[in-house]
């Protein structure tokens, strides 16, 4: 694995495990910390992606602060890295948090922050052939009746999945990914919360991190991005990690 940080970020070492920490970040600088196999270093290009399906990543984690309460993003999972070299239609399967101001609803019903499990692919040859609709969906989706009516298609097009998670953040739990090659789940403590959705395609690569960003993209087509003030020591804590 590569240790990215930036920022406060810094990958330290506890009783328990790994720890990916930001310390007093501010929205002036940027502040992340990361474990990815990604191969920042390669001179290519091409982005090393090394993982196709099938696989499964086991792993137990926890984090310093609850939902609501942690600032910025953070999660662990699978994720093609879209913005790295050659940008892409992003693709992942993971367990992902963002906090307020963060505002991404692309699973209907399923709120835009907070503690979730997710799966998506907006590069699927479904998900394109809607790109040329686009000008004319957003406007429509600003009303509910359209929203609810145009929204449900879009998403199964892009692939999306989404399931709230309510295990608390601050306590340790036990994460599962099953990446297969046509239908994928994600499970906590031996609990299924979300079972043979659609795969996401490979490849992919392993990513783990805590940062102080916030990204707001919806249906009715608000954009924004930022950064956050994260006083004090946040962390998430790794331990276990296996990926087969």
């Amino acid at each position: 694995m590569d240790i990215y940080q930036v920022g406060t970020g810094r990958v330290t070492t506890s009783d328990n495990g790994l720890r990916l920490t930001t310390r007093d970040a501010t929205a002036r600088v940027y502040s992340d910390v990361q474990i990815d196999d990604y191969g920042r270093l390669s001179p290519s290009p091409i982005p090393r992606l090394p993982h196709r399906p099938p696989l499964t990543i086991r792993l137990r984690a926890r984090f310093s602060h609850p939902a609501g309460e942690l600032r910025g993003t953070a999660g662990f999972g699978l994720w093609n890295y879209p913005w790295a070299r050659l940008p892409v239609p992003p693709r992942a399967i993971w367990f992902f948090y963002a906090s307020s101001p963060s505002d991404m609803p692309l699973a209907l019903g399923v709120p835009g922050r907070g503690w979730k499990a997710a799966v998506i692919d907006t590069g699927r040859p479904q998900a394109l052939a809607l790109l040329p609709l686009a000008p004319l969906a957003v406007p429509l989706m600003r009303s509910y009746a359209g929203y609810r009516v145009l929204w449900p298609h879009i998403q199964r097009a892009v692939g999306v999945a989404e399931a709230p998670l309510e295990e608390s953040m601050e306590d340790r739990h036990s994460f599962v990914i099953i990446w297969g090659e046509k239908h994928s789940s994600l499970a906590v403590d031996g609990h299924l919360v979300l079972e043979k959705v659609p795969s996401p395609r490979g490849p992919m690569c392993f990513v783990a991190w805590i940062d102080n960003q916030y990204f707001i993209v919806t249906p009715q087509g608000r954009f924004g991005w930022g950064l956050l003030d994260a006083p004090g020591e946040q962390w998430l804590e790794l331990e276990e990690l296996s990926v087969e």
